[in-house]
């Protein structure tokens, strides 16, 4: 049986590899792009290879404190990683586990197409409804704000 899943894919104007290293240090640029939402963020252990875990803290504007993700797998030629939900968040509460796989694919228009899908296994009994259109929300906000940030810093992930 295979664990229930959501995808959403975002338009960009920022070029694929870019917005991809963007993503991949969403712990240094996420405290200064949307510090409504989040209050700090930093890589708690590893060097930002695949095994390195990263802890972002959040405002009350969300739910929880915190979470934790595990980078699982990275591509830097296909632009492409994978993070896990290891502590934090609605872990316990609401799923057993997550994991967020992003593809960045060079579009015609000059910028990216982000290609996401979300792989989470529910507690028993628990509806997700809800959690999955403000995950798809939090996705939206995060590349969205990455993209702003690249364009407006040309240099930025060159």
């Amino acid at each position: 049986m295979s664990l229930p899943c959501w995808n959403l894919e975002v338009e960009s104007q920022a070029p694929a590899p870019r917005l991809f290293k963007a993503v991949l240090d969403w712990h240094n640029l996420a405290a200064k792009l949307l510090p409504d939402i989040i209050v700090s963020a930093a890589g708690v252990h590893g060097d930002g290879s695949v095994g390195s875990v990263r802890q972002i803290n959040f405002t009350s504007a969300m739910p929880f404190g915190y979470v934790k993700e595990r980078l699982d797998f990275v591509d830097f030629d296909k632009f492409e990683c994978k993070h896990s939900l290891v502590e934090g968040g609605d872990l316990g509460k609401k799923i057993e586990s997550a994991s967020t796989h992003f593809k960045f694919e060079k579009s015609s228009k000059g910028g990216c197409v982000c290609k996401v899908v979300t792989t989470y296994k529910p507690l028993p009994g628990v509806d997700n409804k809800d959690e999955i259109a403000k995950g798809k929300e939090a996705v939206i906000g995060t590349i969205k704000a990455a993209e702003t940030y690249l364009l407006a810093n040309p240099g930025a992930y060159a």
